[in-house]
């Protein structure tokens, strides 16, 4: 195990990470994105972007498509790389504000949250529309791990902090139970070639009616592209 370090919520820092992880020419088989925030104040990373949409989704884009090349060099056709982004049943009750993505018309942490974790599943779903079209050797899936008993809940209500400290044991899932999906999308031979599922409890599972409009898939991804400061290399692809 080697750590490198790469700061989710900086543009800057995700670049140096991928200029690191380059330099050391390894293969990348497996992409797992899941750092997060949840529920914080009205508050903005280090490049202007309002923190959930900037961190939990913008990081991702831009890391996932710095480390593109690299993964489609490493997959095969029997053993596909693949790419698994952790979203939130909360992305069912999101809302995808193209003409404000960093809520600066009405701030709502709950909304601001569920807007990143909708554009996240949004975002699978055209990236493997892109890698399929391209005819390359990797796989994008979503994956909800349920609610799971972590530092996630720290900005939530304090009625809610203690109502979650005296039932964690019965409702919560452990972190351990709570990354079983990831793993699971990350090495199940039952995955192997398949892509573009969202995935709860090791099950493919139907995502929030919206997820599936390609339309939206689209602009969402040329928005972000313009966003993080890179070509869109998809205008291309219909």
């Amino acid at each position: 195990v080697e750590f490198l370090y790469c700061d989710l919520a900086s543009m800057k820092s995700i670049r140096q990470f991928v200029q690191q992880f380059r330099a050391k020419n390894c293969p990348l088989h497996v992409l797992v994105n899941n750092a997060g925030v949840m529920l914080v104040p009205e508050r903005k990373t280090e490049d202007g972007f309002e923190e959930h949409f900037g961190l939990n989704y913008l990081g991702h884009f831009l890391l996932t498509n710095l480390l593109l090349d690299t993964l489609e060099q490493s997959g095969t056709h029997s053993h596909n790389a693949r790419i698994i982004t952790v979203s939130s049943a909360t992305h069912y009750v999101g809302e995808l504000h193209l003409n404000d993505l960093q809520s600066r018309c009405s701030y709502s942490p709950h909304g601001a949250y569920a807007q990143s974790k909708l554009a996240l599943v949004l975002f699978t779903y055209r990236l493997q529309h892109l890698l399929t079209a391209n005819g390359s050797h990797v796989t994008a899936n979503v994956v909800d791990p349920g609610v799971v008993n972590t530092d996630l809940y720290k900005h939530v209500f304090w009625v809610i902090k203690v109502v979650k400290w005296m039932t964690a044991w019965l409702f919560f899932k452990t972190p351990e139970e709570g990354a079983s999906t990831s793993i699971y999308a990350a090495v199940s031979p039952e995955m192997e070639g398949a892509g573009g599922c969202y995935l709860y409890n090791e099950t493919r599972t139907k995502s929030a009616d919206i997820a599936y409009d390609e339309e939206l898939q689209r602009r969402l991804w040329t928005e972000s592209c313009k966003m993080v400061g890179i070509s869109d290399k998809s205008s291309r692809v219909p």
